[in-house]
């Protein structure tokens, strides 16, 4: 048995109306338009569900029946349409993304917030981890997208450029290193360096620019925060990068760029080959595309003492 929407919308206005021309021009039909929908729905159901007389029209008993269920279908299609709709709108959705702690901390707080302003039916979740972690969050299917610093190319997944990222030497006000013109691999290793963690994609790049050099490492730790306080405090210098430089201001700090040969940090939009976006995660990608992260300035170094002259 097929029965449209049409046909019950159309026994609902009679119902309601107890009147063919006043329910016809409801459903904005003609009246015989209108006769003929409601002879087809009763041929289809094999029952009579209206008694007409040339005065009045009253649902019969089969009718009364019919009509409570056909509002719940009706209420249900009603409730599934505005639900597309506002999908479609992006009045309601959810989008889970995954990326860097360096661009969760700094540049995205203010992207979403605005973001939310113009989408504020919008469900978000977001995952500050590593990127292998955000790698893993696309593929399980956990994230929609991730910003990872390590590209990913395989049958599943792949990867766009989103940004790229400098480096940055940072060292207690008057290091010495603050007077040097040009900072160089070779000049850092006779001062105790800070590391970050082995799985941190800022280590990886720092290994793979300066091998087979190597920097002698005092600790070891996990969280550019931590990177900061060590290096107020005069434990040692470290590299880290342009978008983590939010964390090392203050005037027991002096921090400059670093420009060594691949040591430049990229940025990757991570996603699912065989999956498109939702329509709210396509709209946080877009926005996200349109307002990219900009690196904060470094600090500037002290002035190199002029020499006397001859």
């Amino acid at each position: 048995m097929n029965l449209s929407t049409k046909q019950l919308r159309a026994f609902t206005a009679l119902a309601d109306e107890r009147h063919f021309t006043r329910a016809a021009a409801l459903c904005h039909l003609s009246q015989p338009a209108f006769t003929a929908l409601i002879q087809q729905l009763e041929t289809a159901l094999k029952v009579r569900l209206f008694d007409r007389s040339t005065r009045s029209v009253a649902l019969t008993p089969e009718g009364k029946e019919f009509e409570e269920s056909v509002r719940r279908i009706l209420a249900d299609v009603d409730a599934a349409l505005a639900g597309v709709s506002d999908h479609a709108l992006r009045k309601r959705g959810r989008v889970a993304i995954a990326l860097l702690p360096s661009l969760a901390a700094d540049w995205l707080p203010q992207v979403l917030a605005s973001f939310h302003r113009e989408n504020p039916g919008i469900e978000m979740q977001v995952y500050d981890v590593l990127s292998e972690p955000c790698i893993e969050g696309v593929r399980s299917g956990r994230v929609d997208f991730a910003l990872a610093a390590t590209r990913v190319d395989t049958p599943e997944l792949r990867a766009e450029l989103f940004c790229s990222d400098t480096f940055h030497l940072v060292c207690p006000k008057g290091h010495p290193l603050g007077d040097l013109p040009t900072v160089r691999p070779k000049d850092i290793t006779g001062y105790s360096f800070i590391h970050l963690s082995r799985t941190s994609s800022v280590r990886q790049y720092v290994d793979a620019a300066t091998h087979p050099a190597t920097f002698p490492a005092i600790l070891e730790v996990d969280q550019l925060a931590t990177v900061s306080g060590l290096v107020k405090a005069g434990l040692g210098i470290s590299i880290v990068p342009g978008l983590a430089l939010y964390q090392f201001h203050g005037p027991e700090l002096e921090t400059r760029p670093i420009q060594w040969p691949g040591l430049v940090r990229k940025i990757h939009l991570v996603r699912r080959r065989d999956r498109g976006f939702s329509v709210a995660a396509q709209a946080l990608y877009d926005w996200l595309v349109a307002n990219p992260p900009v690196a904060a300035r470094p600090t500037r170094p002290r002035a190199t003492k002029s020499r006397p002259s001859a």
